[in-house]
């Protein structure tokens, strides 16, 4: 698990072991807060370890950007902690998260120690605030990547940890086209220091308004390609050679990984737009 220091009391932990997801803690006189937790049971203890040897500082928070399972798995073992989401969070994982652990342990015995956490507070609209120490982190709802992705800005400090609204490529199979969009625009003119992505690297000041638009226009150019084969009568299949690249972006981060999800945006898209159209 790599580390890095983006602030002076906040750091982030990126994953070795899983498609560079991302993890955060805000160190505070009173304890610390975490934002999200990883997949691997190592990980999540490494986190711990850190915290508790190299500042001493017990979690006191966690906040969940979303309920998938890279992001929340190492949440049971911090039992001290009180668990922050949106209400959709809690709904989700209760149901898919429960049954997508089940289904995970049969195969990952590394994961047997595993437990599905609920959170303890959630919210629904507007922004939850969450105070510890000197620090203030402002929760607003996300959705788009899933339907309860929430974004955290450590306010003193202006750094956005966005969770999976913010990654290498845009990826809405599990939530929705159009909410992608809205909460990507939303971000707009945020006046961030940095902003930890869901997964890969961390986006410096300069850059955040030039990947947001490259997001965005990403979206926009998988909508046309696929509004395209939609009009021409092309199946499904053939979207299958309209490249990342073509979309504008690049096939390298996380190792790859970009492809699969860009295929799978395409088809999912498909399907959303098909649907429409036979609605009409």
């Amino acid at each position: 698990m790599q580390r890095e220091r983006v602030a002076d009391d906040i750091y982030v932990f990126t994953s070795e072991l899983y498609a560079q997801v991302t993890a955060g803690a805000i160190v505070t006189l009173e304890g610390a807060i975490l934002i999200d937790t990883l997949v691997f049971p190592e990980e999540a203890r490494a986190i711990k370890n850190f915290l508790a040897k190299r500042h001493n500082c017990p979690v006191r928070y966690i906040i969940l950007t979303h309920y998938h399972a890279d992001h929340t798995y190492g949440t049971c073992f911090f039992p001290e902690a009180q668990v922050v989401a949106h209400a959709r969070c809690y709904d989700l994982l209760d149901t898919r998260g429960r049954e997508g652990l089940r289904i995970a342990q049969q195969g990952s015995p590394e994961l047997r120690d595993v437990e599905i956490v609920l959170p303890h507070m959630t919210f629904e609209q507007g922004i939850m605030t969450v105070h510890l120490g000197n620090k203030t982190v402002e929760l607003r709802h996300s959705p788009g990547h899933s339907p309860d992705s929430i974004v955290a800005l450590v306010r003193e400090d202006r750094v956005l940890f966005a969770g999976d609204t913010m990654m290498p490529v845009p990826y809405f199979v599990d939530g929705s086209y159009d909410d992608f969009v809205a909460s990507l625009n939303a971000l707009r003119q945020g006046g961030f220091e940095n902003v930890v992505q869901g997964h890969g690297e961390v986006v410096l000041r300069g850059e955040v308004e030039e990947i947001i638009q490259g997001n965005l226009d990403y979206l926009a150019t998988v909508r046309q390609y696929v509004e395209s084969a939609l009009d021409s009568g092309q199946s499904i299949e053939a979207l299958d050679e309209v490249s990342i690249e073509m979309c504008g972006k690049s096939r390298i981060p996380l190792n790859g990984l970009v492809q699969d999800l860009h295929r799978a945006n395409m088809r999912a898209l498909y399907q959303t737009l098909q649907a429409r159209r036979v609605a009409r």
